[in-house]
């Protein structure tokens, strides 16, 4: 039974081994990209920008004729899109621009309309200031230059990283291969999602939650029909997942008559790291490896109650996944926040706890409050909630507004 800091600790360091072998690498259509992790350098095809830009509507001149404070004489106008075909600008001129359009030769600076007077095709300051040259331009090249690294490999891709690789003309992008990983739910009580149960009977909705934490995680999920609560067919349903690069299981790791994970794994040859977590929910997770024809595959017992298995999974799955879908290790770590905790709640010494609650950011930070809940079984509590908030192990209870970090699935 380790500390959550010595747990985490060693699932970072198979993590940390594992980002020394990347996956394969294919090639993949620009929007199916997301959440995957780039496998080659994304390059500026062009300079950003591909030209100097206006970042106001208003007129392009030059600095010190404004200075002047005399009328400049409007010669023409330029729009989003469009290229300079007048003449070049002369001392006292100025053109009239539009956000986005590309400054011609000739003037150094954009004075904002809001900043001038228009009057008989001419414009003259209002704003009681002084201009100077590049102001409210873009000079071509400022963001990248042509053949920059704009991205590196092992960057996991999201909205930002599409557009500039749109921006970049690339259709298609290198990425790893995502993980295949078996998903395998047990427990006699489990039913399909699309059956009605008895009473005695719940859904089987662990494996739909972390097929969803999967696919974000970067991996391909792939659910098993769940295993009853029998040895033999515990054994031949982790058999079949070793078909996969990761197993995760769901229920069956406690201390019960008729948990036989942990049996399980070990009677097929299993080498588990830890068998258990000072944590409030998740604490009879489990990690380690188990024997394959090619090696070995990693494995995670989760616990089987919905919140637990959704935590553990954040902690510990989702850190290795990522450096299975060749994440570099520094960046497979949960998502931790902070945020100003409001509230009281129970101390519980020894034990660190991830309590359902939601988050709420303004423009004095962030603050975090608990929502009620019934414990580790509490779907709807969980789905009420927007984060977790980290109640560490040498909790004191102290008054509210106390900084605390937040983890996010």
């Amino acid at each position: 039974m380790l500390s959550y800091a010595e747990a985490s600790r060693a699932v970072l360091e198979h993590a940390s081994a594992l980002s020394a072998t990347p996956p394969a690498i294919e090639s993949s259509a620009l929007l199916a990209c997301l959440d995957r992790v780039l496998a080659e350098p994304l390059t500026a095809d062009r300079d950003q920008p591909p030209f100097s830009r206006s970042t106001r509507d208003g007129f392009a001149c030059r600095a010190a004729d404004l200075n002047h404070r005399r009328p400049l004489t409007i010669i023409g106008q330029l729009r989003s899109g469009q290229a300079w075909s007048g003449p070049p600008l002369g001392p006292g001129e100025a053109i009239e621009i539009m956000t986005g359009a590309p400054v011609p030769d000739g003037p150094d600076c954009v004075v904002m309309i809001e900043h001038v007077i228009v009057d008989d095709g001419a414009v003259r300051p209002s704003a009681d200031r002084t201009w100077a040259a590049g102001e409210n331009i873009v000079p071509q090249g400022a963001e990248a230059k042509a053949g920059d690294k704009l991205l590196a490999p092992g960057t996991r891709i999201v909205p930002q990283h599409i557009a500039i690789a749109a921006a970049c003309g690339r259709e298609k992008l290198s990425v790893f291969t995502r993980p295949r990983v078996a998903i395998l739910a047990t427990g006699d009580e489990l039913v399909s999602i699309a059956e009605t149960p008895l009473p005695h009977q719940i859904r089987n909705s662990n494996s739909y939650s972390l097929a969803a934490q999967v696919a974000r995680a970067g991996g391909e999920p792939v659910i098993l029909a769940p295993a009853p609560d029998r040895l033999p067919l515990v054994e031949e349903s982790i058999r079949q997942a070793l078909a996969c690069d990761l197993i995760l299981l769901s229920g069956g790791v406690s201390m019960g008559k008729y948990d036989f994970v942990e049996q399980a794994l070990a009677s097929l040859g299993a080498e588990f790291f830890f068998t258990g977590a000072r944590i409030q929910p998740g604490k009879p997770v489990v990690f380690g490896r188990i024997p394959a024809q090619d090696g070995h595959r990693y494995f995670f017992g989760l616990p089987g109650n919905p919140v637990s298995t959704m935590v553990t999974f954040a902690l510990f799955a989702a850190p290795l996944l990522g450096a299975l879908a060749g994440r570099p290790a520094a960046s497979c770590r949960p998502d931790f926040r902070t945020a100003r905790f409001e509230g009281t709640v129970e101390a519980r010494p020894g034990l660190t706890r991830f309590l359902p609650a939601r988050s709420v950011s303004g423009i004095d930070g962030t603050s975090v409050r608990l929502r009620p809940w019934q414990g580790s079984g509490d779907i709807a509590a969980a789905a009420e909630s927007n984060c977790f908030a980290v109640i560490p192990d040498d909790w004191e209870n102290p008054a509210a507004a106390t900084q605390v970090a937040t983890l996010h699935l």
